[in-house]
């Protein structure tokens, strides 16, 4: 393997979402999500072929689900898991999955390119105000009684979801600090591919002693990809998900794809509320915002396939400083 200046380095942070992982509600198993793993990551072993050193961030929250639908049926049997270990549990097997077809993609073509998945913590502030209104259900669903006797015994927050039962909810803090940061450099400059804060990491507050502690919460993937992208400097933030570019308007007759779009465009989109919607291209769009407040150079919207078109300019939403 050879080693570049730091100068001459390419350094980006590819977020990839769910969709690279479950394509539909047919298409669940661990071998249908490996099948899928394997389509994103060849996109991305083509990115890392022309040049670029690359981190990746991914979502895990139907795995989280998965994992706590199954803790739930067995709970008469075995201990539950608790969601920040579900965490844990899917950066691991979704880290082995991308880690394998890239090792096979970078094999046929003949590229020597180390890859390693680093469980991630990611520090939130105990005093988020997300702690006070937790509003990310998880889980399953349950009926009432159940909800309320859960509410009681172990403390859960619930909520009533629009007629279709009863779930948990958990807070959403902002992240602050991505613990294991130092060695996710060190491999970045050794040339490692490196898979990190999965799922938006597993969620961290220290006390006061500086000791860590898990909590349950969901931090946002891409989010977490956001500052991940800030600390290591990277040039280049790629926010790979479901649709090729982004569109203003989104859903109207007035629905435009938009190609470029500056900072200041993107905050006046985003600040109108009207374009974007909150669990879906809001976040995405924040993102990208805090990535070139801090001082990164270029984001990239589009889905998978895309990726190397995107890279040479012929797709995808590219959201500059200017």
């Amino acid at each position: 393997m050879t080693e570049k200046k730091q100068d001459d380095r390419r350094v980006a942070v590819v977020a990839i979402g769910g969709n690279s992982l479950i394509k539909d509600k047919n298409h669940r198993s661990v071998e249908d999500q490996y099948n899928a793993a394997g389509e994103t990551a060849y996109h991305i072993a083509r990115m890392i072929e022309s040049g670029w050193d690359v981190a990746i961030g991914h979502g895990n929250g139907p795995q989280v689900g998965f994992i706590l639908r199954r803790s739930e049926l067995a709970r008469h049997e075995l201990h539950e898991v608790p969601l920040e270990v579900c965490g844990a549990d899917t950066q691991g097997a979704i880290g082995y999955s991308l880690q394998q077809n890239l090792y096979n993609h970078f094999l046929n073509m003949g590229i020597r390119k180390p890859v390693a998945t680093v469980v991630t913590q990611v520090e939130v502030d105990a005093n988020d105000p997300a702690f006070q209104n937790p509003s990310k259900p998880i889980g399953s669903f349950m009926d009432e009684a159940d909800a309320l006797r859960r509410q009681s015994e172990e403390g859960w927050d619930v909520v009533e979801d629009a007629g279709r039962g009863w779930r948990r909810v958990v807070p959403s803090p902002l992240p602050t600090r991505v613990v294991e940061l130092d060695a996710v450099k060190e491999l970045i400059d050794a040339g490692v591919v490196v898979i990190t804060v999965g799922g938006g990491g597993i969620p961290v507050v220290t006390d006061e002693r500086g000791h860590l502690q898990g909590i349950a919460a969901v931090i946002d993937k891409d989010f977490a990809s956001s500052l991940l992208a800030t600390s290591i400097k990277a040039s280049l933030f790629l926010i790979s998900t479901a649709v090729e570019k982004v569109a203003i308007n989104y859903g109207t007759p007035d629905e435009k794809w938009v190609d470029h779009m500056t900072l200041a465009e993107a905050k006046r989109y985003l600040e109108e509320g009207i374009h974007f919607k909150k669990g879906s291209m809001a976040p995405k769009i924040q993102a990208v915002i805090w990535f070139l407040e801090q001082g990164g150079q270029e984001a990239i919207i589009t889905n998978p396939e895309n990726i190397a078109r995107a890279l040479a300019g012929e797709t995808g939403t590219h959201i500059t400083r200017n």
